[in-house]
């Protein structure tokens, strides 16, 4: 897998709109679901883990009962690549129908 590249701002803003409901924080992007329970959190997770698994690209996650509250960043490459907008929408996909 190539090594991922930094960001410009300008890439930095476009992804970001691309992402609803994931905001920059510095160098990284965060997000909070909350869902109806532990075991829907639990299954958002682990679903958002094998896609993480495939990217090679681990989030910094917490989970406490129904909340899981993320952040994302590319720390070999000093701050946010695609890789980070590529999880973050897909988590949110995957978290899309676990809320309703």
């Amino acid at each position: 897998m190539p090594h991922p590249t930094k960001l410009s701002e300008a890439e930095i803003t476009k992804e970001l709109a691309a992402a609803p409901g994931w905001a920059r924080h510095g160098d990284k992007i965060g997000r909070q679901f909350q869902f109806k329970d532990f075991v829907t959190a639990w299954s958002f997770m682990a679903g958002s883990a094998l896609v993480a698994e495939r990217l090679g690209h681990h989030p910094e996650w917490f989970n406490v009962y129904h909340t899981v509250k993320i952040e994302l960043s590319t720390h070999d490459a000093g701050g946010l690549t695609l890789l980070d907008f590529e999880l973050a929408r897909a988590m949110t996909a995957i978290a899309a129908p676990l809320l309703g």
